[in-house]
Parts: structure tokens; C-alpha cells; sequence
């Protein structure tokens, strides 16, 4: 049996991975020609054409139009099978509403509790990435998100959150 199974609480789950189905809304689109790779359990934004793309250091909390969802996919990368993410040009899976594992990459989230998305790096924060969800502000480098809340406060060993998205944009 892997050592990491053992503990005293199993993991909360995958980025990406829907946590409670009966509330879940998904909308399939394109990603757009121009956009960067989309990972699961990502922020992306809905362009006017229809289509989908990543959400970028450009963007604002109201371009936010939902979470990737984690599917049945081929890798794009032979080294680390569990890197995968939609590429240009290919059927999208978001999350307009419902909850959702996300990595909390710099906080402590708490039940009810604020979630910001970084639009700009912080370079005293090593690791901190455009589109990263938070549960600490950091000043202009990050927006809150509307409608959207961190479900339980619960953060497992790999920095995985459930994620409420309350209302559809």
C-alpha cells in the first residue's frame, strides 16, 4: 500500500473535480485559437466569439466565467500523465455554477470566506502565477471574485479546496 494513502483524512480531490453534482452547471465551448492551455481546476473567461480562453493578467473578477472541469482526457505530456489541459481549438468543460477542488495557492480559506484571483506575479511571493486562486488579497496583484466562495475551509496537503461558485456570470 503507497505511504501517502495512510493518514489521518484522505484528500479532498483532483483540481477540477466537481464536489457535490446535484447543483453542477457545465457548459461546453471552444477554447480560442489565441488562448494559453487551460488546466483543470483553472479560472477561464468566455469570449465574445464563444469560445473559451485562460484567464490572464489582462482580465478583470468580471471577466470571470467559470472553473475547467476535469475529464477523461489524453495527456499532452508522455513525462507527467497528470499534467493534461485543454489545448487550443478543443472542446472545453467549465463550471458555470456548483462546487469545485481548486488549489488554494496562498491563504487559509475558510467556510464563506473571500476568494481572490491573482492578475499580476508577486515577486516576494516565489510561485505566484496569474490566475491563481487565493484566499489572502494582495493588494493590486489580486481581484475578489463575486459570487463565488470557499465552501467548507477545509485545505488538504496539496493545497486542494472546495470551491463554490454561487451564481452563474
Amino acid at each position: 500500500m503507497p505511504g501517502q494513502v495512510v493518514g489521518i483524512e484522505l484528500p479532498l480531490g483532483y483540481p477540477g473535480s466537481f464536489a457535490r453534482t446535484p447543483d453542477c452547471i457545465i457548459m461546453n465551448r471552444l477554447v480560442h485559437a489565441d488562448s494559453t492551455e487551460i488546466a483543470f481546476g483553472t479560472a477561464v473567461v468566455l469570449n465574445g466569439n464563444n469560445t473559451y480562453s485562460a484567464f490572464g493578467a489582462s482580465h478583470k473578477a468580471a471577466d470571470f466565467a467559470g472553473i475547467a472541469v476535469r475529464e477523461v482526457k489524453m495527456a499532452v505530456n508522455y513525462a507527467n500523465q497528470n499534467e493534461v489541459s485543454y489545448q487550443a481549438g478543443q472542446p472545453c468543460d467549465v463550471l458555470e455554477r456548483g462546487s469545485i477542488v481548486v488549489q488554494c495557492k496562498k491563504g487559509t480559506p475558510t467556510a464563506g470566506g473571500k476568494v481572490y484571483i491573482r492578475i499580476a506575479e508577486n515577486e516576494t511571493y516565489p510561485g505566484s502565477v496569474v490566475g491563481d486562486f487565493e484566499a489572502a488579497a494582495d493588494t493590486s496583484k489580486t481581484v475578489e471574485l463575486t459570487g463565488v466562495c470557499w465552501a467548507t475551509g477545509k485545505m488538504d496537503a496539496n493545497k486542494c479546496c472546495e470551491l463554490l461558485i454561487k451564481t452563474r456570470v
